[in-house]
């Protein structure tokens, strides 16, 4: 007759079969995203928010503040790690963490530009404040029609700062279209008005 440690062990593998192949090798980034593993289902919290920081927005983000939403989407946070996933997103692009965005490209098409407004003022684990602006680069099997998933970085510790979007029907803006891969962090301009903002208001709010 099994233990209760044994009956455990058994339903959790028959719940949670193996994400990684038998070798131990590590899979494609690809086919990680595509069965969702690192995907969090969790129930919706407020957990990892913006912490009362006021962000001075552009013209051009307060415009699409303002505007009409292009899409809807309920959001699930994915990572790397966890389930051995490394390698490219499904255009041969390194996945960017806080950037990079998995989408049904019948719904969305692959290489928009989203300004998901429900982003905007988000503290990072780094203390970066989110401009917004997110990259449809890649897909996943599980993702079907409006909903995406929003890529985190390495493990799910990487899901902290974020963990208040899970699972909540997000506002998604059309920014315009992108070639190559998505910018890092380091390459988008828009990151510097936001740093400054995010400095002054803070400290004020404290």
């Amino acid at each position: 007759m099994f233990g209760t440690a044994a009956a455990f062990a058994l339903m959790w593998a028959m719940a949670f079969p193996a994400q990684a192949d038998t070798t131990g090798e590590p899979v494609t980034y690809e086919a990680a995203s595509a069965q969702s593993w690192g995907t969090e289902e969790t129930g919706a919290t407020d957990e990892g928010s913006n912490d009362g920081a006021v962000v001075e927005l552009t013209a051009e983000q307060q415009d699409l503040m303002d505007g009409d939403a292009r899409w809807s989407a309920s959001a699930r946070l994915y990572h790397a790690g966890g389930g051995g996933a490394t390698g490219n997103d499904s255009l041969g692009c390194r996945p960017i963490a806080m950037r990079t965005v998995a989408v049904d490209p019948r719904y969305i098409p692959r290489r928009s530009v989203l300004f998901i407004r429900e982003t905007v003022g988000l503290r990072l684990a780094d203390g970066t404040i989110h401009d917004g602006y997110w990259y449809a680069s890649d897909t996943g099997g599980a993702i079907k029609g409006q909903k995406v998933d929003l890529y985190t970085g390495h493990g799910r510790g990487s899901m902290q700062p974020a963990m208040r979007l899970n699972m909540r029907t997000l506002t998604i803006a059309d920014a315009g279209r992108f070639d190559g891969c998505p910018p890092s962090w380091d390459d988008t301009p828009s990151r510097a008005p936001l740093m400054a903002a995010a400095t002054r208001n803070v400290g004020a709010a404290n």
